[in-house]
């Protein structure tokens, strides 16, 4: 009888969308951080083989749109939008994003605000929000590097024990429930949870 265990399947591929949103950075005021805080937190926490799409530009609601557009057609399961989501005139990335949706997951927005409110009073003026359209997730998420991977990982206690989930640990099953590829991630990082009859293979 042979014992070798059977080898696991390599993990799918995935193309992310990565959008940057600001007059100041796109105008080359000051250097962009939202894309390699992005870039560098899923290379991270995913063992897929990534192809990234970024993109920096203004707060412009139809441009936003517009890319928003793009990226999904060009088959970006998980779209991450960072900056645009206060209560400033000039704040429409929430908008854009709305007006491009097939469906709204309300609970994204929940958590990320549950997670910020841990730190600062304001985070109920924080606005994100995550929308499916066709097979891609559209997530808009804080803009600062340390806040960005605060709502994707979450919050621990002192002793390393769960404090508060962060949004990450669900959107692979997400994906899975709207057509796209197999999201596995690197448990120290951001343990991905799935219901068990949705597990296809341990690693």
């Amino acid at each position: 009888m042979n014992d070798t265990a059977t080898a696991l399947p390599a993990p799918e591929a995935v193309t992310v969308g990565l959008v940057s949103i600001s007059d100041r950075a796109s105008s080359g005021v000051y250097e962009d951080k939202g894309l390699p805080a992005l870039k560098d937190w899923l290379t991270r926490a995913l063992l897929n083989p990534i192809t990234f799409e970024q993109r920096l530009i203004p707060d412009e609601q139809e441009g936003i749109g517009t890319t928003l557009i793009e990226l999904a057609q060009r088959g970006c399961s998980l779209i991450l939008t960072t900056g645009g989501t206060g209560p400033a005139p000039r704040d429409v990335t929430p908008e854009a994003t709305l007006a491009v949706a097939d469906k709204v997951m309300p609970g994204f927005g929940e958590q990320m605000r549950r997670i910020s409110a841990h730190f600062v009073p304001t985070a109920i003026l924080s606005r994100q929000v995550a929308v499916v359209r066709g097979q891609s997730l559209i997530i808009n998420l804080p803009g600062q590097p340390k806040a960005i991977a605060e709502t994707l990982e979450g919050l621990k206690n002192s002793d390393g024990s769960g404090l508060v989930p962060g949004i990450f640990a669900a959107v692979p099953y997400c994906i899975d429930l709207i057509g796209g590829p197999y999201l596995e991630t690197v448990d120290a990082v951001c343990k991905a949870f799935r219901p068990k009859n949705a597990i296809r293979h341990q690693r």
